[in-house]
């Protein structure tokens, strides 16, 4: 354990001297073109935003300003960009999913390797063809996405890991389905990556004495990781997006409908499929000595720095206090403020949970490691995919954004885009796309009211096509590879990524998104 705390403050002191080299925020819009004029809605999709998968926080007058000054000493790359220039991003994760399986020993050594040369095959030529331009790029999805991105997922990872349920607690299907449920409703109010790793070790615990467990972890990424995240801003990051451009807070609970839909579909297909497998393995839950032990938390001081980090992320949200410019890059004060209390948070839980707890909870910090090492080259190579996304009717996407007109639309192509892209630009791109289609000439505070109104099945559209698609894909939402990872570490073998979009997401999510299609759109 003393060894895992030596890796720990190495990683850690890494991150933090980049974060407060940055004075990095996690999710700072940098607004190109308010639409506050007629011309500014007619152009559909222009609004040009920068968001990490966990949160987004309001973009302040004076930050707007600085923003489009900068990018005026910029080409605006998102227009000329060509849809070729988005191989290395398709390399980056064919090689997420065809190592694992044809070089596994190779892979498990070398994944950060293969990361470094995919985000140097699209790093250097865009810096030599674009030079500052590509270079701002560069440092803002670092500095301003990958950096915090990471800050939050180490302090969820930290800090749930200091959580153990101890006790006997054994996976039939019916208590499976019962932790799928909670996990599922913790989701929208504590976020789907605060949920999902505070629930997987549990969950996975409970079911290491079953044969056929790889199912289980799937649909615990779809339910825990992804659709429970739904019902308010606190769940998902495009709902945070969209609270924070005047979508008011329990608006996101008109999804409720789809959502249990979605939820009710998956989780009567889980009943079946446990309860069929529970009884081919033709397995018992095991009771030790015939005593159960009755369940209690260890390690539960740490649920005041769970709440300690969703109550960071809802204040850089909330509050103005100014920004600074560093290399060019600007962001606002309270994100670094943000950053500086989610480490405190992870360090906290480190030097105050008994190591006992954690070992017993097996923890360790390949999870994580492995999520930062692939993800800065995801995050890297998926730079001209998002500048075209956020190009909007001007970028080489134009030919799709311009056949958007009926709700399904707006489901299914924000859905598609957000199972490999950021889903927060993804949402942002058609929540302006829809303001401009139907309320152009008007600011966005006399616009969106309507929206949540009279043109509610277009936004509940946008919401549900960016939250629920994330988990057709082990990238589609931030904590899906964190939950991946850990559970291939605690023994349970996950699929592919082929695998899974092939054998899991086409034949279970996909048709439950098309009958949510049929009956609300």
């Amino acid at each position: 354990m003393r060894c895992l705390k030596k890796r720990a403050a190495v990683f850690l002191l890494t991150i933090f001297a980049l974060s407060s080299s940055a004075m990095a925020s996690e999710k700072t819009i940098t607004l190109q073109q308010e639409p506050h004029s007629a011309e500014g809605f007619q152009q559909a999709g222009a609004v040009q935003a920068t968001a990490s998968q966990q949160d987004v926080h309001r973009a302040t007058p004076a930050h707007e300003k600085n923003g489009q000054a900068h990018e005026q000493g910029h080409e605006n790359l998102g227009q000329i960009l060509p849809l070729w220039s988005c191989i290395p991003f398709a390399f980056m994760l064919l090689s997420i999913a065809l190592f694992p399986l044809a070089a596994p020993s190779f892979w498990h050594h070398h994944f950060g390797k293969v990361s470094a040369f995919w985000s140097a095959a699209l790093g250097i030529p865009f810096l030599i063809a674009f030079k500052s331009g590509a270079l701002y790029q560069i440092l803002h999805i670092i500095l301003v996405d990958y950096v915090p991105f990471i800050i939050l997922l180490w302090s969820l990872y930290t800090v749930s890991g200091g959580i153990l349920l101890r006790g006997t607690l054994r996976g039939t299907p019916i208590v499976n389905v019962v932790l799928l449920v909670i996990g599922t409703i913790l989701a929208s109010w504590m976020g789907t990556t605060g949920a999902a790793m505070l629930m997987i070790r549990p969950f996975l615990r409970a079911n290491n004495y079953r044969k056929n467990r790889t199912f289980m972890v799937v649909f615990f990424i779809f339910l825990v990781a992804n659709v429970g995240g739904s019902l308010t801003p606190l769940g998902d990051p495009p709902l945070f997006l969209g609270f924070l451009h005047g979508v008011s807070f329990f608006w996101t609970f008109n999804i409720l409908p789809h959502m249990m839909t979605v939820a009710l579909i998956l989780l009567v297909i889980y009943f079946f499929l446990d309860t069929y497998y529970y009884r081919k393995e033709g397995v018992t839950a095991p009771v030790e000595g015939d005593v159960r032990e009755p369940l209690k938390l260890a390690g539960v001081h740490n649920l005041i720095f769970l709440a300690g980090i969703v109550g960071a992320v809802l204040m850089s949200g909330m509050v103005e206090w100014g920004e600074v410019n560093t290399l060019g890059v600007h962001r606002a004060v309270q994100d670094w403020v943000r950053d500086g209390l989610l480490i405190i948070m992870g360090i906290l839980s480190l030097v105050t949970t008994s190591v006992s707890v954690r070992e017993d909870n097996n923890f360790t910090w390949f999870p994580i490691i492995e999520v930062a090492y692939l993800f800065i080259g995801i995050f890297i190579t998926m730079i001209p995919c998002l500048l075209i996304l956020k190009a909007g009717p001007n970028g080489a996407l134009a030919f799709v954004i311009s056949g958007v007109k009926e709700p399904f639309h707006y489901f299914w192509i924000t859905g598609a885009l957000s199972s490999f892209l950021d889903n927060a630009p993804t949402y942002l791109t058609f929540f302006n796309t829809a303001l401009g289609s139907f309320y152009a000439g008007m600011t966005e505070a006399q616009a969106v009211p309507l929206l949540m109104g009279e043109g509610a099945v277009y936004l509940k559209a946008i919401s549900a096509g960016a939250v629920f698609f994330g988990a057709c894909s082990y990238i589609g939402n931030a904590p899906n590879f964190m939950v991946r990872s850990i559970s291939e570490e605690a023994g349970t073998p996950m699929p592919s990524f082929f695998g899974y979009i092939v054998k899991y997401s086409l034949i279970f999510l996909i048709p439950s998104f098309l009958i949510v299609t049929l009956i609300f759109f």
